[in-house]
């Protein structure tokens, strides 16, 4: 179970003999690992390119044997440059709701169905009728949905894994098992921590539903094929992981209740630290668990993608030093890149507000920059009306982060302190897991079977 305080660093390890924890998150387009040691320094890193899943209409697919063949890379490299036999666990994070089914000993059956697959739209209509409102399964991207279409189409599986699962799963030879956050869009319930009776009304396939753990908790030992190819201690941790979005925000070291993390890239992201879930699909909202503490959020269809419907790149580096953060231009945008918005506004039909446009490029900039950052306040906002706490710290990643003049404006609208996140990779995040599983000790014996 993950201590929002063992993220810090404790120490100053010897550099030369001291522990190791190795963070794998896959991405969309790619295979990143880390290392660190017991201080949280960083001692390698290495990223492996990958093919993005191929799309056919509304269906997003991708070989799962991509994944696990760029992991390996990954791993191959990072451990030429820190020495293996100081390895002492390993954690993975994968994109959220990606999933596939595999049989018993963990060979697909399935291609990777990604977590922007939105094919089963029936499916999901019929989740719609029987899963209440605070359910995180609920959307045209459902792994539930996708759960409910692969029962049909693989009726031989024996478990249905996410991306995270089934990698965590070769590494350490054992199947069946998931962290909370990974299983939070699949309908698990994070709050009583089990899959919820309602489940029973479409069919789920409950011997394929995977144990669930808290992310940070021991899973396995390395499979000994593994340890002795890679020269690994057969020691080694496999530790349960999480999502690439809950990963970024462990790796930022926000650590207290009403530290936030804003996410400004294509889209505009935010979670804030809470004592209290909060779990309001209207707007959408809702909780990871981290420990005994909640990670509420929501992504907005605002940020970098409703920039660059105006300005390129160039244009906009161009146009930032003249930007006066001091002087706020008084435009009431709402910048969206095509119609709809999610969150803080849940309208499928809303429509970008970004008139009038005055005739100075830099003042219109501004504008759209004032705007994203209106959305922002107002979508933290909207989760503290609902009982988390309002920013007091805000942290930023994404490629908007560098923007100093846009961090001024930012900062005047959320009223918050602004601050820089020592790392935002989500492979860094996660190895802070593997740490905090390292420190828990032995994993639990192998059982069979799944969580009721």
């Amino acid at each position: 179970m993950i201590d929002m305080r063992s993220l810090q660093a404790t120490s100053d390890p010897d550099t030369a003999t001291a522990a190791l924890f190795i963070g794998i998150d896959i991405g969309s387009s790619g295979v990143r690992a880390v290392a660190i040691d017991d201080a949280g320094v960083q001692h390698g890193q290495a990223g492996v390119p990958m093919a993005v899943a191929l799309a056919d209409g509304a269906a997003r697919r991708q070989d799962p044997a991509l994944w696990w063949n760029a992991v390996q890379q990954a791993l191959s490299a990072l451990l030429l440059q820190v020495p293996a036999h100081r390895v002492r666990a390993i954690a993975v994070d994968g994109t959220s709701g990606t999933v596939l089914v595999s049989d018993a000993k963990g060979n697909a059956l399935s291609l990777g169905w990604m977590y922007n697959d939105a094919s089963c739209a029936p499916e999901a209509a019929q989740i719609a009728r029987h899963a209440p409102p605070e359910s995180a399964a609920h959307g045209a991207s459902s792994p539930l949905a996708r759960m409910l279409r692969l029962q049909r189409e693989v009726p031989v599986g024996t478990h249905l894994l996410h991306q995270a699962d089934w990698i965590a799963g070769q590494l350490g030879n054992r199947f069946g098992w998931s962290d909370s956050n990974n299983a939070l869009k699949l309908g698990y319930d994070p709050v009583r921590e089990q899959w919820p009776a309602w489940m029973d009304a479409l069919a789920v396939r409950r011997d394929w539903l995977p144990r669930v753990r808290r992310p940070g908790t021991p899973m396995a030992r390395i499979a000994p094929a593994l340890a002795q190819r890679f020269g690994l201690p057969t020691e080694v941790l496999i530790v349960a992981g999480t999502t690439d979005g809950v990963a970024a925000f462990l790796a930022t070291g926000a650590r207290e209740v009403g530290d936030a993390v804003t996410s400004l890239g294509t889209t505009l992201v935010v979670k804030v630290l809470s004592a209290t879930p909060v779990f309001a699909p209207q707007f959408g909202i809702y909780s990871h668990r981290l420990g005994e503490l909640w990670l509420p959020g929501g992504a907005s269809n605002s940020g970098g993608a409703a920039l660059l419907a105006h300005f390129d790149v160039a244009r906009m580096t161009a146009l930032t030093p003249a930007l006066r953060p001091e002087q706020p231009t008084g435009l009431d945008y709402y910048p969206l890149p095509a119609p709809g918005e999610r969150f803080p506004i849940n309208d499928p039909a809303l429509c970008s507000r970004v008139t009038p446009r005055p005739p100075d490029d830099v003042q219109f900039f501004q504008g759209l920059l004032e705007g994203v950052s209106g959305i922002e306040q107002l979508a933290y906002q909207r989760i503290a009306d609902l009982g988390a706490p309002y920013p007091q710290r805000v942290f930023t990643v994404g490629g908007g982060a560098g923007n100093t003049a846009w961090t001024r404006i930012r900062e005047q609208r959320l009223g918050a302190t602004m601050a820089l996140p020592p790392h935002d990779d989500a492979a860094y995040g996660t190895a802070l897991l593997a740490r905090d599983g390292a420190w828990q000790g032995a994993a639990p014996e192998p059982v069979g079977g799944a969580q009721p």
